[in-house]
């Protein structure tokens, strides 16, 4: 009996501490991200003396924000770049509006390149990899037909590549647009993504997402190409993971990466994190026990029980006090990755988080059910280590 008293006094223990540790990564995601976001670099050397950037965007279907998305890329504030558009299927309709654009801006560097070439089976590398062999310049930027790009974006993110950086990054975010819809995705990337994506870029852990990303072009063929890792559906990461191994670092821009995608929804968005949990899980296992006790309402629940357990305070109460201070730190959050004030109430936030906070312990577990993921128009199985097996084409949204 003893013995169960002393196991449970180590658990209520670890488990407050845990509670401690996640509001300690939530203070420093608002501080960090506030030092980052608001600080913007500028160029010590002359501009003709910046290198060069090949810009390739992978392009698949239109939607209502395409022609809009893409034309942010032929005003960028930067001396010296190219844009690649790889467009996989040559009865892609993509195909016009690139050209409209391309004829539009005749002063821009910019090329198309249609059909793509089977490296492995990951469709965004196999439609990139001519644009890829095509570039002239050794910082490549992939960024995705999504991305609304700002004009000084690149011109930042050219500057935090210094010697001994490899990869710079946006923190995903997302565009206003109109309808509740709209407004969680903002929720989701700007608190419960952004507290763990500051926080592991601030301790260097790797983070990058590929849908706008800065990389050293010669650091990539040294291990083979950017077709060495097609057999990867998170390219990404497995790239970051490769600028760590060599010894370079990460960084991660003091702009966003806008996501404007034209069809947006909450389904849309859960079927998207329940991607992403499938990724995390089969290149990290360990998030499979980890990524649960960092949500609001599992921690919520273990603290409550290990404060009463310890203090002999009221469950109920400690829980309500956890959510509310959570909730705070969140909203704190919220503003300082947008910038200011929220482009909805704060009423809407509140509906919003709480939907989110929710909803996502679902999303974790729909993602362990099925190994299958469905990526546009294709079907792949996950393997452990994060190698994928295409299985078949499927029609999607």
């Amino acid at each position: 009996m003893e013995s169960l008293d002393y196991t449970l006094l180590g658990l209520a223990i670890l488990l407050f501490a845990v509670w401690c540790f996640n509001f300690l990564l939530h203070i420093l995601a608002i501080v960090y991200g506030k030092w980052k976001l608001s600080r913007k670099l500028t160029p010590v050397i002359p501009l003709e003396e910046l290198p060069g950037v090949t810009i390739l965007k992978p392009v698949v279907g239109v939607d209502p924000h395409l022609y809009e998305n893409l034309e942010t890329f032929f005003s960028i504030k930067y001396p010296q770049y190219e844009l690649m558009f790889c467009i996989q299927d040559e009865m892609d309709s993509a195909i016009m509006v690139v050209q409209s654009l391309v004829q539009k801006y005749p002063d821009v560097d910019s090329k198309i390149f249609i059909g793509g070439k089977h490296v492995g089976p990951n469709p965004k590398v196999n439609n990139m990899a001519i644009g890829y062999e095509a570039a002239k310049y050794d910082m490549i930027l992939v960024s995705d037909s999504g991305i609304k790009m700002k004009e000084e974006a690149l011109m930042d993110m050219v500057l935090h590549m210094k010697e001994n950086v490899g990869l710079v990054h946006q923190m995903p975010y997302a565009c206003t647009r109109k309808g509740f819809s709209s407004h969680m995705e903002k929720i989701y990337f700007a608190t419960q993504h952004a507290k763990m994506y500051l926080t592991a870029n601030f301790f260097n852990i790797n983070c990058a997402t590929g849908m706008s990303c800065l990389m050293r072009k010669n650091i990539i063929d040294e291990v083979g190409g950017l077709k060495h890792f097609s057999q990867y559906l998170a390219e990404d990461f497995f790239l970051a993971e490769m600028f760590i191994n060599k010894g370079y670092r990460l960084r991660v821009s003091s702009y966003t990466a806008q996501q404007n995608a034209g069809a947006y929804s909450i389904p849309l968005l859960h079927k998207r994190l329940t991607r992403w949990c499938k990724l995390r899980t089969s290149m990290t296992p360990a998030t499979i026990f980890f990524e649960p006790f960092s949500q609001c309402i599992v921690q919520g629940c273990l603290n409550a029980w290990a404060m009463s357990y310890l203090f002999n305070f009221t469950g109920s109460v400690v829980f309500l006090v956890h959510c509310l201070v959570w909730f705070l730190l969140d909203y704190i959050l919220i503003r300082v990755i947008e910038g200011g004030p929220l482009p909805f109430s704060k009423f809407e936030f509140l509906v919003g988080w709480i939907i989110n906070e929710v909803t996502y312990p679902g999303v974790i577990l729909r993602s362990h059910f099925d190994p299958k993921i469905v990526w546009r128009n294709h079907q792949f199985k996950l393997k452990w280590g994060g190698t994928v097996e295409e299985l078949h084409s499927k029609q999607t949204v």
